[in-house]
């Protein structure tokens, strides 16, 4: 057998087992959005913003009602003025959950990755190293995804919600499911191949502007007021040993 012909009945096998396992690919593929982990003794619960009256708070109070954390903070944007958290937590006490075991965590982003970078400073603060993570369980990978990138040293633990909008079976068919599995996998490929390395390279250059030596300033240099020339923000006239400010435009 030549190798074109090799090459064909590869094909030939690879297109009927497709044809014949397409369903559960799909499934499979599906599937993968959603991180579903047992949850366990963490430092706290961190609720993601969005769905501040449903599943998310609701999974999230009751994790830590079972106290598998001793807080669970419960982060978003503002609605209508005040932080997505608070009206999260009128919410839950209404339900019969003591108000002491939440934190608010408000911020203005409108991203995941925004989020995320709006939470690294809060989980370093209190000295978070395990986090069970709720959000919407088609929302849960990328979730998971975004935060153990943009927030090192923090184990996340993926407790999703259901969520009625999305099917993992069939999710083909049905226009709700089909918009969100589109769009989570458009935003995890994203993610890791644009947004992560861009931010790794701008950190990068953020360092290395940080550690620029300082110049001093040369007699030659001040002849003439070529230093207020090419300086004109400087505040002041240069004298000879006086240092430039570091990280100032060269």
């Amino acid at each position: 057998m030549t190798f074109g012909q090799a090459l064909l009945v590869g094909l030939l096998i690879l297109t009927a087992i497709l044809a014949i396992r397409w369903q559960a690919i799909l499934t499979s593929l599906g599937g993968f959005l959603v991180d579903s982990q047992p949850p366990q003794k963490a430092d706290l619960v961190l609720v993601l913003g969005g769905d501040f009256w449903g599943s998310r708070v609701l999974i999230g109070a009751e994790l830590a009602r079972l106290r598998y954390a001793p807080i669970a903070v419960i982060s978003g944007p503002p609605y209508q003025g005040r932080p997505e958290g608070e009206l999260a937590v009128d919410f839950l006490v209404q339900k019969g959950y003591p108000r002491e075991i939440f934190r608010v965590f408000g911020h203005d982003s409108g991203s995941t990755i925004g989020e995320a970078n709006a939470l690294r400073g809060e989980l370093a603060r209190r000295h978070a190293k395990r986090v069970l993570l709720v959000t919407s369980n088609y929302h849960s990978r990328r979730a998971a995804i975004v935060l153990t990138l943009f927030c090192p040293g923090v184990q996340f633990i993926s407790v999703p919600a259901p969520d009625l909008g999305y099917h993992i079976d069939q999710w083909w068919n049905d226009d709700s499911s089909r918009r969100l599995f589109f769009s989570e996998w458009s935003k995890i490929l994203g993610s890791v191949l644009i947004a992560y390395p861009t931010y790794l390279v701008s950190r990068w250059l953020g360092l290395m502007a940080a550690r620029r030596p300082c110049f001093r300033v040369a007699p030659l240099f001040l002849h003439g007021g070529r230093a207020q020339q090419h300086f004109p923000y400087l505040g002041h006239p240069l004298g000879p040993g006086d240092r430039l400010p570091c990280g100032w435009p060269f």
